[in-house]
């Protein structure tokens, strides 16, 4: 009873303490950080987008904003868009986040109610990687509230919510139609963690047609109102064209830009191609692979949009990381999660110095940061190649010398002679 107490204390406490913080100024601080917002998420962006629609211009005419026409009708209609209460609506989204994170686990357990559920909620809400880009007020928190709550729901069977919060996030990020797949798997089998015992997918694959008719038919009326919105379809190569064609090289933690800053331009179809065929290749071996457990699939696909994604932010990898909590049952199983560990504290530390020297000192260049941020993806794909052994090792079970767990929940220790 105390720690389901403790644990229902843990979620408002955190939340307070982060409204709290985001009336600060370092919102005003970290707004142009490169490392917490793109040109797809910037703040600024979405500042100046929204004071050209409201006199009239087409915002999507300079070629400078490129967020979703959803946006514009949000913050011109519903929301403000002063600088506070904009920093407490990105905090409770994030909040909805933490819920939505929390809501998945239960449902992996098949319980209304576990001790461990503060922890969950503090590892969304005490990541840095999420939370400094909540303060910075990147659009990024938003993407990653729509894709848990796009699998919560359907990790509860709920078909239709779920189906339409991924073509809301689709219509946010054209990149998260990687997470279609394992979406459509989840919602057609179970959230039951499979790893410890794997069966290959047995449902009726009929039932996946449906699904898929009733997403795109959210996806066709969502990109209509788009288009009613902007007035055309001007948006569609600023938005969805803007994560293939990366017309705007500003620096950012990912690996595509500097690239492609230094690509003579006849080569730029080609590795633009190539580049974005490498995200789409992860899908059908994940997928076929963790069939069995579609919302590991998804987690994994999670860590690999967030290393190789045209437009990322640290959020991106942060919502990989933070999901790791869902699924306990693979920490001992985990090779090198020191290394992965110092890799990340590495980064977190070069980046932000490189970063710094570059831009504002003006005693470093690009390839400082550029290689700052190879250490970064290093980091990332490890703890993806981590998990993934991990997701596949944990049904062998425990080899010599291991602990684990018999059927009564005993401890024991497997010993070969």
């Amino acid at each position: 009873m105390a720690l389901a107490v403790n644990s229902g204390l843990v979620f408002p406490v955190l939340v307070a303490g982060r409204i709290l913080l985001a009336l600060t100024s370092l919102p005003d601080a970290l707004k142009h950080d490169h490392q917490l917002s793109s040109p797809l998420t910037s703040y600024l962006n979405l500042q100046e987008g929204i004071y050209l629609f409201k006199n009239g211009i087409d915002p999507y005419a300079g070629g400078v904003f490129r967020h979703s026409p959803l946006f514009l009708a949000l913050f011109t209609t519903v929301l403000p868009t002063s600088r506070i209460i904009s920093s407490i609506i990105w905090t409770l989204c994030d909040a909805v986040g933490a819920w939505a994170l929390t809501e998945i686990w239960r449902a992996r357990q098949r319980v209304t109610q576990t001790s461990r559920d503060g922890l969950i909620a503090a590892a969304y809400l005490l990541n840095p990687y999420l939370f400094l880009s909540t303060l910075s007020l990147s659009t990024s928190p938003f993407e990653n509230t729509l894709a848990l709550l796009s699998f919560m729901f359907a990790a509860r069977g709920q078909v239709s919510p779920s189906l339409l919060a991924a073509a809301l996030l689709l219509q946010l990020s054209l990149s998260s139609i990687l997470l279609l797949a394992p979406l459509i798997l989840l919602l057609a089998s179970s959230p039951v963690s499979q790893l410890a015992s794997p069966r290959p997918f047995s449902r009726n694959g009929r039932k996946i047609i449906p699904l898929m008719a009733e997403f795109l038919a959210y996806t066709a009326v969502l990109s209509l109102a788009s288009t009613l919105i902007s007035g055309g379809w001007a948006w569609v190569p600023q938005t969805w064209g803007a994560s293939l064609t990366l017309p705007d090289l500003t620096p950012n933690c990912g690996l595509w830009w500097y690239f492609f800053t230094e690509m003579f331009d006849h080569f730029r179809p080609f590795f633009l191609m190539v580049f974005s065929i490498h995200l789409l290749i992860y899908i059908a071996p994940v997928c076929i692979k963790f069939q069995y457990d579609p919302l590991y699939a998804a987690f994994l696909l999670f860590g690999i949009l967030g290393t190789f994604k045209s437009y990322p932010t640290l959020a991106d990898p942060g919502l990989f990381l933070s999901m790791t909590a869902v699924f306990p049952e693979i920490f001992p199983y985990l090779r090198y999660p020191i290394v992965t560990t110092l890799l990340h504290l590495h980064a977190a530390l070069l980046m932000p110095l490189f970063h710094h020297l570059w831009l504002n000192q003006g005693t470093a260049n690009a390839n400082f940061f550029y290689a700052s941020t190879l250490v970064f993806a290093c980091a990332n794909g490890a703890a993806v190649a981590d998990c993934v052994w991990a997701g596949l090792r944990i049904a062998i079970g425990p080899g010599e010398g291991e602990e684990g767990k018999d059927k009564g929940g005993e401890k024991f220790v497997v010993v070969q002679e």
